[in-house]
């Protein structure tokens, strides 16, 4: 089907589905639903009686508690909706594939990247014209960057709510680089830690003073998670420290725009023969690729691995417990190490604002329109206050027009954020909404999110103090280059695109990641003498599964995004 044919038949049925569900919403004072509501609060005017809605999403949620937690109370208070969730378990793909394959669609979908096999199987439906009329906050809040969430330059509907992408955000908390524990550094004198020869020597002399723990189990050096989907934060670290920004499985050279599947590049060579090393010399968690991702946050939660590689909302469970534990000084410190000097860490390169990851409303919606205000709500002012602060008086007050965590709360948050959330919901809602981003006020004056100087500070443990003081900055963003040091990407993120199903990209990109997963650990836990001749068979299986026509046909949509992103 072409896509103009696609579009046609996935508008109409929501002309249908709006047509039905108001018919059978009127008494509502004679009112349409939605119509007149304040932007800054959605639930004005619409229809509130309790309805379900079945969702399903990519992304796990360790601490879903089914809307009972209390953030979720009010949000179904205020919206009527409560969601029957269900997230991924093991790999998310596949999952998508089968819904898409079975036509049993839940009435809201999470896909990510893999909307398009959605989109494909007229799955999800397009939302333009219910954000244009019953979505208030998400049209004020994305205004011309609506743009952005068009799904391509041929087919220019919304199939999805952008709810990863944080609008205007100006990150302020460091959550990647690698990783530390706040005694490893501490026990160093705080030295430089800039390249990976820094991070290594931190670790090997802490190993060679103490190579178990208290209790005499030995002591782990670096541990990686490679389990399942989870290896993409092993291999993303072959860009990281070697000065390509996250687009996902390519670099893009930021002129021509071209894209290359990043391993091929020499200098990720270099960084993979370091994790090699550090395999050789016993540094290198060797179940690294074998564990599964609960055996990893064991270890990590015990307090044996010294060193990480991984963003802190893969191994945030562990660090918690740890801090449930009292143990601060092995809850980690993030820094920018890179191959070598002559790279910059990238962490902090901003995107800009993508509107590929979101929530889609599915083609058996049982009420689109009650959807899409439910969204809308947590996209106002009102749900977003709601879902990064709680509830006033019970998780934050109100002192002389400043918004501050009780006490008592902010110590939860810190030491058991982990039950805290189940219960609360404080935070738990976030990849479920539009929402600005770090560093933007609301009409308070106050600061939507929680990541803000003043909060980051009181979130911080007395270890983490020390060590920061140490190094003379205040928090560890400081330690990066800032978002000023680079240009912005005319494409935003790659990685966020949406691709059809039977894209050439799509299709050669599931063989170079088979063979990706397969040579990478290869490489790294052979025997040193070993790893050129296994790279070169890597590169050469690469090229024979078709490496070049995939970065041909990648480049292509890279440049189609920039071109339909600078058409309005």
């Amino acid at each position: 089907m072409k896509p103009e044919k696609k579009k046609f038949v996935v508008s109409s049925l929501v002309a249908l589905t709006i047509a039905s569900t108001l018919a059978g919403c009127s008494g509502n004072n004679g009112s349409t639903a939605g119509e007149g509501s304040n932007a800054e609060d959605s639930s004005s005017g619409t229809d509130v009686k309790p309805i379900t809605l079945t969702y399903f999403s990519e992304d796990g949620s360790t601490n879903w508690n089914n809307m009972k937690d209390e953030v979720g109370k009010i949000i179904t208070e205020k919206t009527g909706v409560t969601l029957d969730a269900e997230f991924a378990v093991g790999d998310p793909v596949q999952k998508i594939s089968l819904i898409a394959a079975t036509g049993n669609y839940p009435d809201l979908l999470a896909a990510k990247a893999d909307v398009g096999k959605l989109v494909d199987a007229g799955a999800v439906i397009d939302l333009t014209d219910l954000i244009d009329k019953y979505a208030p906050n998400i049209k004020k809040m994305l205004g011309d960057k609506l743009v952005r969430t068009k799904y391509s330059l041929d087919d220019e509907a919304i199939y999805a709510i952008p709810t990863w992408s944080a609008v205007d955000e100006k990150k302020m908390k460091a959550d990647g680089g690698f990783e530390l524990q706040h005694r490893v550094v501490k026990e160093a004198g705080y030295p430089e830690i800039k390249t990976v020869k820094d991070y290594e020597k931190v670790i090997q002399d802490y190993i060679d003073k103490h190579p178990t723990d208290e209790n005499g189990n030995k002591n782990i050096g670096l541990s990686l998670n490679g389990d399942d989907w989870h290896m993409y934060q092993v291999t993303n670290s072959g860009f990281q420290t070697t000065g390509g920004p996250d687009d996902g499985e390519y670099y893009i050279d930021q002129e021509t725009h071209q894209a290359t599947y990043h391993f091929r590049r020499p200098e990720e060579k270099e960084y993979f023969r370091w994790l090699n090393h550090m395999n050789d010399i016993g540094l290198l968690d060797p179940e690294s690729f074998v564990q599964k991702t609960d055996q990893f946050k064991a270890k990590v939660a015990s307090g044996r691995v010294l060193g990480l590689a991984d963003p802190e909302w893969d191994y945030g469970d562990a660090q918690n417990a740890l801090k449930a534990a009292g143990k601060f000084g092995q809850t980690y410190g993030h820094y920018p190490v890179t191959l070598s000097k002559e790279y910059k860490d990238t962490s902090f390169w901003p995107a800009g604002f993508d509107g590929g990851y979101g929530i889609s409303i599915s083609s058996k919606c049982k009420d689109p329109v009650r959807a899409i205000q439910f969204l809308d709500f947590l996209a106002s002012e009102e749900g977003q206050i709601l879902n990064n602060w709680g509830i006033e008086g019970k998780h934050y007050t109100m002192e002389n027009g400043k918004r501050e965590v009780i006490p008592a709360v902010q110590q939860r948050m810190d030491n058991d954020n982990a039950a805290f959330q189940k219960e609360s919901g404080v935070g738990l809602y976030w990849n479920m909404m539009v929402h600005y981003g770090d560093g933007i006020k609301d009409s308070t004056g106050n600061y939507f999110t929680r990541s803000f100087p003043e909060q980051l500070t009181a979130s911080y443990s007395e270890p983490e103090k020390e060590v920061l003081k140490a190094y003379g900055v205040d928090h560890w963003k400081e330690l990066f280059p800032s978002e000023e040091e680079f240009e912005p990407r005319a494409y935003g993120a790659a990685y966020t695109m949406s691709l059809a199903s039977d894209d050439p990209a799509v299709i050669l990109g599931a063989k170079m990641k088979d063979i990706t997963w397969k040579r990478i650990p290869e490489a790294v836990m052979a025997k040193p003498e070993q790893f050129d001749k296994i790279w070169d068979a890597y590169m050469e299986d690469l090229d024979k599964a078709g490496v070049k026509e995939m970065e041909e046909a990648y480049t292509k949509h890279v440049q189609d995004r920039i071109k339909l992103w600078s058409s309005k």
